[in-house]
């Protein structure tokens, strides 16, 4: 498939933008200043769920004042598709210890709840201060598990969606806003 073929088709996968780079931006502005007044300036170590969560891990801990560490773990249930495995599998996990913060697990989005149950349970084993999780998006019609995050910035329907971060296949993480994909737009 040449260039121009290929640019034509990633942008006919946008079906419609959900929440424009504005509207995110004002969500992770309060989310932050909540957070900072939450912990009235203790410590944190943010907990990256990578890959989808980078982009909003990166704007909300500039939106945060109280001191803050970065931790990144890698848990994949989505391999190339569009519809979950159900097998969480952790591929990298913390340097630090955990009994030594409060920890605050920052998520792209929350789909069926097995992914971020697991590791919601791992490092609670682990005897943090407290745990807290933050989600970018939340989709709770798709749960299986019982599962809700302390913070969610916004509330979808069942749409699978890309931008900000969220790919399809490792695409389209590098929009600046959320969108609908659109599976038959060929």
């Amino acid at each position: 498939m040449d260039k121009e073929k290929q640019l034509e088709t990633f942008q006919r996968r946008i079906k419609r933008v959900l929440f424009t780079q504005e509207e995110i931006q004002e969500a992770i502005r309060k989310a932050g200043k909540d957070i900072s007044d939450s912990y009235d300036g203790n410590p944190i170590l943010l907990v990256s769920i990578l890959k989808g969560a980078y982009v909003f891990l990166a704007d909300l801990s500039r939106a945060i004042t109280v001191p803050c560490e970065i931790g990144f773990m890698c848990a994949k249930s989505y391999y190339s598709g569009t519809v979950s495995t159900g097998a969480v599998k952790i591929t990298m996990d913390l340097d630090q210890d955990v009994s030594q913060y409060h920890v605050v697990i920052v998520e792209d989005i929350i789909d069926t709840g097995r992914t971020l149950n697991d590791v919601v349970n791992l490092l609670k084993a682990r005897n943090p201060l407290s745990l807290k999780v933050v989600t970018l998006l939340d989709k709770p019609s798709r749960r299986k598990v019982d599962f809700k995050a302390d913070v969610s910035l916004f509330t979808i329907p069942d749409h699978f969606v890309i931008g900000y971060g969220l790919d399809c296949g490792e695409y389209y993480r590098n929009l600046p806003y959320i969108a609908e994909y659109d599976e038959g737009g060929e």
